[in-house]
């Protein structure tokens, strides 16, 4: 059955994250965000995963390298996105990403004081990712920069769980149709089952998101029909953990989300990264 095998340190996966990175990114979301740019509203759902992945292949004796990462953000330019230390490294094993964050913030996170209320407690939030809006939206150049990372990847793990592309976007291209290049990455595949690539796209409207739809017909233009053609169909084992959380999803549904907020965003990426096993 595709999609099961076990992940371990001798047989890893991988996830590549593309960031939009455009001078529309500074814009704020359309709902549920007050004055939140999506630049920064992204950064701090990386940031979040970065740390959460961490934990989960957190043991005794350390951090387990069961997935190597890369995040490319494409704006003014493209290539890989990591901050401090990690800066210009394609692809970086979960444990190097645990030892190294570029600095590590203290914020506040309302917590329960017992009595029925909330209060502030201090927590330490690890950053490798910071917010950059500036430049136009070069998709088709960020999901070759994927392919290649891709291609790389599976010719050292040819028998691992297939690599997971999540692109985060708020804009149509501005190189060029994406949608070839989606296609060569979505053909790309491990004896497991093929690469998945799922498509999240930022709201900028007051209005619902559209989440893992099966049909474009509900879209509401070109551009999220495209972006929905390009996005891989959910396997199995992410269509029951998406029905868990309480999604409305079915056979057929896809890996994408149009006019996102970012409740949204967070929801898929934890969704997107969960593996059927690790060992």
């Amino acid at each position: 059955m595709a999609y099961s095998a076990e992940i371990s340190r001798g047989n890893p996966s991988c996830f590549v994250f593309l960031i939009d990175q455009s001078g529309s990114m500074a814009d704020v979301f359309g709902a549920g965000e007050g004055n939140q740019k999506k630049a920064d509203g992204v950064a701090d759902a990386i940031n979040r995963l970065l740390q959460n992945l961490v934990i989960k292949c957190a043991k005794e004796e350390g951090v387990r390298d069961y997935f190597h990462v890369s995040v490319v953000g494409y704006g003014a330019q493209v290539g890989p996105a990591f901050s401090g230390a990690l800066a210009g490294r394609q692809l970086v094993p979960i444990s190097e990403i645990g030892n190294s964050p570029a600095r590590i913030e203290q914020r506040n996170k309302k917590v329960s004081d017992g009595a029925g209320g909330l209060v502030d407690q201090q927590v330490r939030f690890p950053l490798w990712f910071e917010p950059t809006a500036n430049g136009g939206t070069p998709m088709r150049q960020a999901l070759g920069e994927a392919k290649t990372i891709v291609e790389g990847w599976l010719g050292q793990h040819p028998n691992s769980f297939p690599p997971i592309v999540i692109n985060i976007t708020d804009g149509e291209s501005t190189d060029g149709d994406p949608t070839a290049a989606a296609d060569e990455i979505r053909k790309l595949k491990t004896n497991d089952g093929e690469v998945l690539l799922f498509n999240v796209h930022l709201s900028a409207q007051k209005a619902a998101a559209i989440e893992y739809p099966s049909s474009e017909s509900n879209l509401p233009d070109q551009f999220a029909q495209q972006l929905f053609r390009m996005s891989s169909v959910l396997p199995e084992y992410m269509l029951n953990i998406a029905k868990k959380e309480g999604m409305n999803v079915g056979e057929g549904s896809r890996g994408f989300v149009f006019n996102a907020d970012m409740v949204a965003v967070i929801k898929f990426l934890d969704i997107g990264t969960r593996p059927s096993a690790l060992r």
